[in-house]
């Protein structure tokens, strides 16, 4: 975006996330949840360093969290009590840390204290000779509330510390509450008739800002500290959490690691995404800190955050984005189908730049625009889909969208039948499965692995509405949805990156034109390329094949007025022709602009059973090269029968034809003195 645009955006942002958090923090209320507000949070930080001029000291970006309540005594924090910016890509966590040493101006040695990050309500304890004299939540990183009588209940903090503890002594940690104790929590709110609660962190700062401390015991808190406030000459971070389980807090320590380079923290982080769920209790990424002391002084602070410590975030399964377009898809039975085309984003662990919206009374429910931020779900294997638009950011730019009026397949009137949408066309949907079937077929692109279940899908969830948006799909788009894993979604699209480079022959094939099959299709491409023309790119084709008139296309070889009529026909249809000028701009290309020597000129060939040594497709084409035919029957005029093992029916007609029949080492040595340039 642009500077005008960014300015906006930024204005926007501010203020419903200033809203957000308000309601949370102060009014005890949550409007959305934490992974919304995170992506928001994420979304102005990357624009704020894109244009570091935009930065203000009351950005979101610069403060912890709101007012205290008023119900609590206020604490003035020694020293401010940081939060941290959060990363959620390897990407982020490289550039975070080159921004270390461009701060620093000087390279920095790769040592990481990686831990946990729980979700739960951060805290402040205060020692006085041993003794807890003060409990203290974040508040807005300067004045917090005083809460130590709800913290005494926490029996996992220690009211006195072990031997060798400083005369004061400032530390700081997470309150929580375990998933077994959650669960237990929400089974007595359901006898009781009561609400559930969503998560255990909102249970776990309700409770501590309860002002009856009975409730907070009630709830059997749990807590883990990992920050060591006093300066007692501490050389490293992991000295910090030594000397914690030391005093006799309850640390993390087993979980937590040194690692000597950013690989090993992308190793963790992948690791506890998958294992997190055997922990007794909620996290939500892992934290990232400059283990050497010296250097995280160093980097210093920049608004609330410490250069030297960043929050990895695991992907979140409900994030903000925004709308760029709404596609319509036609399935099997002809319906459409409204699928919107999102600015990617990653959910759950995948990239995804498409969100179903199931049908069109959907879109009216949520009102969603194209160019609106929306709200985009997905846990497990559940496919994306929008659950919300957020219109607070709104510009008055958007667009609303209108039920097509006619099919984007063939043009047929759109018909309603109940809350369904349907193309008038009763065959629509179908033959656009078959001419989507077609063209990844082994004579036309010869996309391996396509076939007509995964097209189905791929078509029923908007990933396809056409043959070109096939060279458009991506890995995270295809593992996102049910059914498929990062290989295969891997090996789905290698397969289709090599396919984008096709013979002339091969590319007229798969264009589906009415009555052109393979024989014909290397009439065309003889024809086209024998008076040294150069086909490089579809939409040459419409200079080219496009630009005969019927009566042209008639002096052809083996083309009558029927044929004449269809391709003359299929390339003055506007479908047609931005499809071809759609496959030129996702890559396709046309190679192979020589037409080999007609040894076989005038021939006709016929192929039966099995060849050993060249599979039947090849010795199609290798004869076509060499200027002859291929039928698939044999007739009076058929010059040769090739003949493998098994031979069909074939070979008795050839003899009662009295047609030559052969071997294949006769056949080989027929072709094999071909030492010209294939067409593929």
């Amino acid at each position: 975006m642009n500077k005008k645009e960014a300015v906006e955006r930024v204005k926007k942002l501010r203020r419903e996330i200033d809203n957000y958090r308000y309601a949370y923090h102060v009014l005890d209320k949550s409007l959305i949840s934490d992974e919304i507000l995170d992506s928001l949070k994420k979304e102005l930080y990357d624009i704020e360093q894109q244009y570091p001029e935009l930065i203000t000291p009351d950005s979101p970006t610069q403060r912890v969290g709101g007012k205290p309540l008023d119900g609590f005594k206020k604490v003035r924090h020694e020293t401010q009590m940081l939060s941290f910016n959060d990363a959620f890509s390897e990407e982020d966590i490289t550039a975070w840390f080159e921004r270390i040493e461009n701060y620093l101006k000087r390279r920095v040695k790769q040592e990481f204290y990686i831990e946990l990050k729980i979700d739960g309500l951060a805290i402040e304890l205060i020692y006085e000779d041993g003794i807890l004299v003060q409990g203290v939540t974040r508040g807005d990183g300067i004045i917090g509330e005083d809460v130590t009588q709800n913290l005494k209940t926490v029996e996992s903090i220690p009211l006195r510390l072990r031997d060798g503890y400083p005369r004061r002594l400032i530390v700081r940690g997470e309150i929580f509450l375990s998933k077994k104790e959650f669960n237990r929590i929400n089974r007595e709110q359901a006898k009781a008739g009561k609400q559930l609660y969503a998560n255990p962190r909102n249970i776990a700062a309700g409770s501590i800002r309860q002002l009856d401390p009975k409730i907070a015991a009630s709830r059997k808190l749990d807590s883990i500290m990992y920050n060591v406030v006093t300066d007692l000459g501490l050389k490293k971070h992991a000295q910090e959490h030594e000397l914690l389980e030391k005093l006799g807090f309850k640390t993390n320590n087993k979980n937590n690691k040194v690692v000597d380079s950013l690989d090993e923290v992308f190793l963790y982080h992948k690791y506890w995404i998958k294992h997190r769920e055997k922990l007794p209790w909620q996290i939500d990424g892992i934290v990232v800190i400059v283990n050497d002391g010296r250097v995280f002084k160093d980097a210093g602070v920049v608004g609330k955050t410490p250069r030297g410590a960043i929050a990895y975030k695991f992907p979140p399964e409900e994030v903000a984005t925004i709308v760029e377009d709404i596609k319509i898809q036609v399935g099997r039975t002809g319906a459409l189908t409204p699928v919107a085309v999102l600015k990617p984003i990653n959910v759950g662990g995948v990239q995804v730049s498409h969100a179903t919206l199931h049908n069109f009374d959907q879109i009216e429910r949520l009102d969603v625009r194209v160019g609106d931020t929306v709200i985009v779900s997905r846990a497990g294997d559940v496919i994306p889909q929008i659950t919300e638009v957020l219109k607070k950011l709104r510009t008055g730019k958007e667009k609303k969208f209108k039920v097509p009026k006619q099919c984007p397949i063939d043009g047929s009137a759109v018909v309603k039948e109940g809350a369904i949408y349907r193309c008038g066309n009763p065959d629509c949907g179908a033959r656009f499965r078959e001419e989507l079937s077609h063209f990844v077929s082994r004579a036309a692109f010869d996309i391996r692995g396509l076939g007509p279940r995964i097209i189905d899908i791929f078509i029923e969830n908007g990933l396809i509405s056409d043959s070109a948006d096939i060279f458009l799909l991506r890995k995270d788009d295809i593992s996102s949805l049910p059914g498929f894993g990062i290989k295969s979604a891997e090996n789905i699209i290698d397969e289709i990156n090599i396919r984008k480079k096709i013979a002339l022959p091969r590319f007229i094939y798969s264009l589906g034109i009415l009555h052109i099959g393979e024989e014909m299709s290397y009439l065309l491409s003889k024809e086209l390329l024998q008076n040294g023309t150069v086909i490089n790119k579809p939409t040459q084709l419409i200079e080219v094949l496009g630009g005969f008139s019927r009566e042209r296309l008639e002096e052809i070889d083996g083309i009558g007025p029927k044929v004449a009529e269809s391709i003359y026909r299929w390339f003055r249809k506007d479908v047609h022709i931005k499809l071809l000028e759609k496959l030129e701009s996702v890559g396709i290309s046309i190679e192979g602009q020589e037409v080999s020597a007609e040894k076989l000129s005038g021939k006709s060939f016929v192929l039966t059973g099995t060849l050993s040594s060249i599979s039947r497709d090849i010795a199609k084409q290798k004869i076509r090269e060499l200027g002859g035919n291929v039928s698939e029957s044999v007739a009076k005029d058929t010059d040769y029968l090739v003949v493998g093992d098994n031979p069909g029916s074939k070979l008795n007609k050839a003899k009662e034809l009295d047609v030559e029949i052969i071997d294949e080492e006769k056949f080989l040595s027929l072709i094999g003195d071909d030492k010209t340039i294939l067409l593929q």
